[in-house]
């Protein structure tokens, strides 16, 4: 949309689009404006984007737009109201005005003690596998970050009062662990164990489900291998994984929420695949746990009890095989806000066998209206 010699690039999405599909417009949008400018960078200066959503569906796109480069471009967000035809435009400055709320953190000792007979049990089948604490009623058992079974509270038919439970499957399916079918239940295990392992086979189902899961996995057994900074002290409770980030109709979770050793909070975002999305994405989650930790609702909310979380913003980190990061990453990059100190973590697409970090890039200086140039940088 050009004026004399400047102009906006301009996208919309109509109301037949599903949320999802409007959540991801301003990915799509940023990408858009950047070849304008660059297709124009000798006729015109393109100011910015001019974005349209349906009525009552802008809040996630709202709160990804209020944490982009407002001195790299001029950030427009609109509300079409297509039956009516009426267009309203969204205030995108009030960084502050997020919508998310927190969950409190369960007491993993107290759960891990209640749920101690099937943690038990299933150790006895399969002893590394991972116990991870989701309620004080509830706990998942993974192998290699494939969940497997649960124990869970539930109801005695014939007393009615709370009994423990295993329920297991992947995927879809579940039953209640019982007498009748224990060797399907060792058979499964036993499947997991020899295929779901770095040299296993490759092409089998249970190898190749939820790959990210398996990175989240390897990242929370030492987090150190992502930044030297994030080394976890044992004794502390200082890392929890798919921490739940709700906000308006998004009910996401971040990967891996820690500290820095100085107590800084840092975001994990892991993408095992290729991911347009991945900066945006990582934004959500930075701004929510930002806005969380500037009204000290971390430890209000039972988490990192043994740390003294620094007063300063949270790191983002996004974290990607290095062949497997999207190509326009670096685009999308470029115009997220100088205030958000992020990074891209480039590791070996041999991950199985061992999580290495081949690059890293970083901001490298601030990009203004008309300037085109990279920020990120290999370093």
């Amino acid at each position: 949309m050009r004026k004399g010699q400047t102009a906006f690039a301009v996208l919309g999405v109509n109301a037949s689009e599903t949320q999802t599909s409007i959540d991801a417009a301003l990915t799509f949008g940023i990408l858009w404006l950047d070849v304008c400018r660059n297709s124009s960078a000798d006729k015109m200066l393109v100011e910015g984007l001019h974005l349209f959503v349906p009525q009552g569906s802008s809040a996630l796109v709202r709160e990804r737009m209020a944490n982009l480069n407002h001195a790299a471009a001029k950030w427009n967000l609109f509300e079409f109201d297509e039956r009516h035809d009426a267009l309203v435009e969204i205030d995108c400055s009030d960084r502050g005005n997020v919508a998310t709320r927190l969950v409190h953190a369960p007491n993993e000792a107290a759960a891990l003690e209640r749920f101690s007979e099937s943690v038990a049990k299933i150790h006895e089948i399969l002893p590394n596998c991972e116990v991870a604490v989701l309620s004080s009623a509830e706990l998942a058992f993974r192998w290699r970050g494939l969940e497997f079974a649960r124990a869970r509270l539930g109801a005695d038919a014939a007393t009615f009062r709370s009994r423990e439970e295993i329920v297991f499957g992947v995927g879809a399916e579940e039953r209640i662990l019982e007498d009748r079918n224990w060797a399907f239940f060792v058979e499964l295990l036993t499947a997991l164990r020899d295929t779901r392992h770095p040299y296993g086979p490759r092409h089998h189902p249970l190898f190749r489900l939820h790959p990210e899961r398996w990175l989240e996995s390897l990242v929370v057994a030492d987090v150190s291998l992502i930044d030297e900074r994030l080394a976890v002290d044992p004794a502390s409770r200082s890392l929890y994984s798919q921490v739940p980030a709700f906000s308006a109709a998004d009910r996401a979770m971040i990967d891996v929420l820690t500290t820095t050793r100085d107590g800084r909070l840092a975001v994990v975002e892991l993408k095992a695949d290729e991911d347009i999305h991945l900066p945006l994405q990582g934004l959500d989650y930075w701004s929510r746990v930002a806005w969380h930790h500037a009204r000290n609702e971390f430890p209000r909310f039972g988490y990192f009890p043994d740390r003294e979380l620094s007063a300063e913003d949270p790191l983002l980190f996004l974290v990607a095989p290095a062949l497997h990061v999207h190509p326009a990453t670096d685009v999308l990059l470029r115009y997220i806000s100088p205030e958000i100190e992020w990074e891209l973590v480039g590791i070996d697409e041999h991950w199985r066998e061992g999580v290495k970090v081949v690059f890293r890039k970083r901001p490298k200086r601030e990009l203004r209206l008309g300037d085109e140039s990279h920020l990120a940088t290999a370093s």
